[in-house]
């Protein structure tokens, strides 16, 4: 195989981890009750099942973008969320991927993960 050919397939593989690892930092660097909610979302959002991996790393710096820039402005969680996360967080995977199954117990995991960082803020 030529090196072009090696090279695209290793940045297959190590793109989206170098993607993920700069990922997770922006989410160390959120102030704590964001983190939190950014935590709570990644934790849900496990149980989607990934169709790309580009796409799902694309998911997450979509989502702290938006909690960067909701932090950065003073928009409270609740806010971002609305009152139901559950919906919030399954009509935002809606645009990366298609089905997926969310047990029960982390939806209640959700909700009650973003009402705590959601009443510190």
């Amino acid at each position: 195989m030529s090196d072009a050919g090696n090279g695209g397939f290793i940045a297959k593989v190590v793109g989206p981890k170098l993607r993920w690892r700069k990922y997770k930092a922006r989410v160390e660097r959120l102030p704590s009750n964001y983190r939190e909610a950014v935590e709570a979302i990644e934790r849900y959002t496990m149980h989607f099942v990934p169709i790309d991996t580009d796409r799902e790393v694309a998911k997450y710096e979509d989502l702290v973008d938006l909690f960067e820039q909701a932090a950065a402005d003073g928009t409270p969680i609740r806010q971002i969320v609305g009152a139901d996360p559950v919906e919030f967080v399954e009509t935002f995977v809606k645009n990366y991927t298609e089905g997926g199954f969310v047990p029960a117990r982390a939806r209640k995991q959700l909700i009650e993960a973003i009402a705590r960082a959601g009443s510190r803020g």
